[in-house]
């Protein structure tokens, strides 16, 4: 009997020490922000970032990829769907061919949607990871929002489905 509680509870610590170690290394910054409610995601593409309103003046700032020209969007939308290792076909609009498109499974190295998303305006757009991490802070996807794999993890576990987004120029 003993044996299984310590087993448990070695397991309890290195759960928690795996958390803690992952969310150390995020990219993210507490920076002043205002003119959003707490709870907000608010993304500047100017800028290339996206900032997560944790209080009254406060956020946490990251780096992002943005829309192309031509492909950017910009409005006031609310998270819908929240997926681990989520699946990747390329959407209509890229897709020009009579057959289906390919699916990627969620996990592989070839699948550009990362470790995690958050899906928005019906569905057709995201802020997701990726597995092309230079491709941060540029103009770079047809319309997501594209952030490191540790960075969408910190993101995907303060936010949950409703939470509102902002996207600006």
């Amino acid at each position: 009997m003993a044996a299984i509680v310590v087993k448990r509870t070695a397991l309890f610590f290195a759960i928690i020490l795996a958390w803690t170690l992952l969310t150390a290394f995020a990219r993210a910054e507490t920076v002043s922000f205002s003119g959003y409610g707490a709870g907000t995601i608010v993304v500047k593409t100017s800028e290339r970032r996206l900032y997560y309103v944790t209080d009254s003046g406060r956020a946490m700032r990251f780096p992002v990829g943005v829309g192309k020209s031509g492909w950017a969007w910009h409005g006031r939308a609310h998270i819908e769907g929240k997926y681990l290792a989520p699946a990747w076909s390329p959407p209509a609009v890229l897709w020009r061919r009579a057959e289906p498109p390919p699916v990627i499974p969620g996990g592989s190295p070839k699948n550009p949607m990362g470790v995690a998303a958050l899906t928005f305006h019906n569905g057709e757009l995201a802020i997701h990871g990726t597995n092309n991490p230079g491709s941060i802070g540029g103009y770079v996807s047809h319309g997501c929002i594209r952030m490191h794999n540790k960075d969408i993890q910190t993101l995907y576990s303060m936010v949950s489905v409703g939470t509102p987004i902002v996207v600006t120029q």
